[in-house]
This record gives structure tokens, sequence and C-alpha cells, in this order.
């Protein structure tokens, strides 16, 4: 089934975009959270409309991720955790920590929006956010240990 994206879909693709998918998803997923509109002759030329402003769109987020993405690599994070005698976390940190992290800085990411490797010790660490297609931002994270008391 042919399709026009409304929103982004990761993996999917851009606003304005004509994809093909399964029946399934677009009837299921897509359709129902109104993030497509199905490609039929009767709303050709809303498709065309929807493209044109897409578009434009577009161009303007992309203009504001790549200004998001400057000031997100000026910034550096540090967290403190709980640990082992041999630098082992008691836990480990999460994309929805650096979520928080970031959202105490003034920044508001989705936490799905962030990648990180699986951080279970002591150290540096580069987390790297998605921002928009082919616009990726990328951090430093700094692990300690909490003082013992």
């Amino acid at each position: 089934m042919e399709v026009l994206l409304i929103e982004n879909v990761i993996n999917l693709g851009v606003r304005g975009d004509v994809v093909n998918v399964k029946d399934g998803y677009a009837r299921n997923f897509l359709l129902p959270r109104k993030k497509a509109l199905p490609v039929t002759a009767g709303n050709k030329r809303q498709i065309e409309l929807e493209k044109e402003r897409a578009q434009k769109l577009r161009a303007k987020e992309m203009a504001e991720a790549q200004d998001l993405k400057n000031r997100l690599e000026a910034v550096s994070l540090a967290v403190t955790k709980k640990a082992g005698e041999n630098g082992h976390l008691f836990g480990s940190v999460t994309n929805a920590d650096v979520a928080e992290m970031l959202k105490a800085k003034g920044f508001e990411v989705e936490k799905q929006a962030i990648s990180l490797p699986h951080v279970k010790e002591l150290g540096s660490f580069v987390v790297e956010i998605r921002l928009y297609t082919g616009v990726h931002a990328k951090l430093s994270l700094e692990v300690t240990a909490l003082a013992a008391e």
C-alpha cells in the first residue's frame, strides 16, 4: 500500500515522502495515528499540496536541528553512580537518565532518540542523539563513582 507520510516516522521516512508499506502496518499503525494518508486518485491534489508544505517545513526543521546540534555538542554530561571496588556500577546509565540530565540543562530530547553504549562501568562515553534525518549530535558523558560515606 502506498501512503504519504504526514509525520516523520523513524526507519521509514520523513514528512512528505510517499512510501510503500505493508497493508497491515498502514491500516493498524500509520493511518489510525494520523502519521500517513493513503495514496488514491481522489487525494492526489492534497498529496501535492502536502509535499510542497512538507518541503518548506523540512528546510525549517533541518535548520532548527542544526542549531540544536551546535548547542548540544557544547554540553558535556557528568553522572555520579554507586560503584563497586573494581569500577563496575550497581545498575547502569540508560538513555532515560541521559534524557533527564539534558532536561535539567534545558534541552527537551526524547529518550528514543538517544543512543549510547551499554554503560556498566566508570569512565568516559560518547552519547549520540538523532535530532533529524542525517543530523546527529555527539556529546560526552563522564561516569564517576559516588564517594564512600
